[in-house]
């Protein structure tokens, strides 16, 4: 007589403890839908109320410009994190989304909710320029040729005085009006960003999800086997390029009103790698990571004020150090405790096929 005894497999994944299982917690109540969208009107209504709370100008300020650079950042990981592009001149975008608004609402007298627009397609057409010469280029190429790019709309700017003013900027840019509502102080302005804000990322989540996103992340995994399978890589580098820039400009016409006065010296290099930094420090191809990349930088922007002459190096050490410790950024797919779908046990192992062990007996 024989009998045969079969044992359950045993895992050799550790059970998370502590603040590690209650990431995984939180992790698989946000994959539910009923708790995603519970979650994410929570947050809303948080975001939404933070005016109410009175607090000084000077912080308003820092949301504000926070909530503006995760426009930033975001279109530029559209562009870097998403497409697997390398663009360093995202600055030059910008320059002109601001410059764009600002003429027009101050030489044609354009409503900012027209001139805002109005700014992004400039800057997507100028974006198209710059793509099109630049399709087959990858890499370090591709970045000398953004960055040279957005050095060159830096100067036209500041040399075409009768037009931009120089050096010496533009001044006076009239403020938002809305149902006869002055936007003029930074908890109105604060709204603006915020809206904005919300759009671009739900548009782009949509955008990501669709089948011009998924075209985008097959290019960055590998151009060659995307063209392989059907893929207009031009095309698809062209619209993505296009689509950052938008958004860039989107971002450079609204800042443009609420500082109410712009100059050329505003969208430098160091700008450009301002904006880069945080797609660094908060992950690439991640839409929560420029979130957290304009929020750590605001923050060390504020606290490294009175040394504001070392910023730059102590961001670069910052940068140097994400390298070495974590490429992927704060917020990457790899391992990653605040990754948006990726905290502790997100990869299931497959179970080991179970041993069965025969157990032969005396009959």
């Amino acid at each position: 007589m024989s009998q045969n005894i079969h044992q359950p497999p045993k895992s050799s994944a550790k059970e998370p403890s502590g603040l590690r299982a209650g990431l995984v917690r939180i992790t698989a109540l946000l994959e539910r839908p009923a708790w995603r969208i519970t979650f994410t009107i929570i947050g809303i209504t948080f975001l939404a109320v933070v005016p109410l709370l009175n607090l000084q100008s000077y912080y308003m300020g820092v949301l504000c410009r926070i909530l503006m650079y995760t426009i930033l950042a975001g279109s530029l990981n559209v562009i870097n994190g998403y497409s697997g592009q390398f663009n360093i001149g995202h600055a030059g975008f910008y320059a002109i989304g601001a410059y764009a608004s600002a003429l027009l609402s101050l030489k044609l007298g354009v409503s900012f909710w027209l001139a805002l627009p109005l700014a992004g397609l400039l800057a997507m057409l100028v974006g198209l320029v710059v793509a099109l010469p630049t399709l087959r280029l990858r890499g370090i190429y591709l970045a000398i040729v953004t960055l040279g790019a957005s050095e060159i709309i830096r100067l036209i700017i500041l040399n075409w005085m009768s037009l931009t003013g120089g050096p010496n900027g533009l001044r006076g840019i009239p403020a938002p009006v809305l149902f006869g509502i002055k936007f003029s102080r930074s908890q109105q302005y604060y709204y603006i960003f915020l809206v904005l804000s919300l759009i671009f990322f739900f548009i782009s989540k949509r955008v990501i999800n669709s089948r011009i996103g998924r075209a985008w992340i097959s290019i960055r995994e590998d151009e060659t086997a995307a063209r392989s399978l059907g893929v207009e890589a031009m095309r698809y580098k062209a619209l993505n390029f296009m689509y950052g820039a938008f958004w860039a400009g989107i971002a450079g016409g609204a800042f443009s009103p609420y500082f109410k006065f712009i100059s050329s010296d505003m969208f430098t290099l160091d700008e450009g790698f301002n904006i880069l930094s945080m797609v660094i420090i908060g992950g690439q191809g991640t839409l929560a990571g420029p979130i957290v990349g304009a929020i750590i930088v605001n923050f060390l922007t504020e606290f490294l004020r009175p040394i504001s002459q070392y910023r730059m190096v102590v961001y670069a050490l910052l940068i140097i150090a994400m390298m070495w410790l974590r490429p992927q950024g704060l917020v990457g797919a790899s391992r990653s405790v605040l990754a948006e779908r990726n905290i502790g046990l997100r990869r299931r192992r497959k179970p080991t096929a179970p041993a069965a062990t025969a157990v032969k007996g005396d009959s």
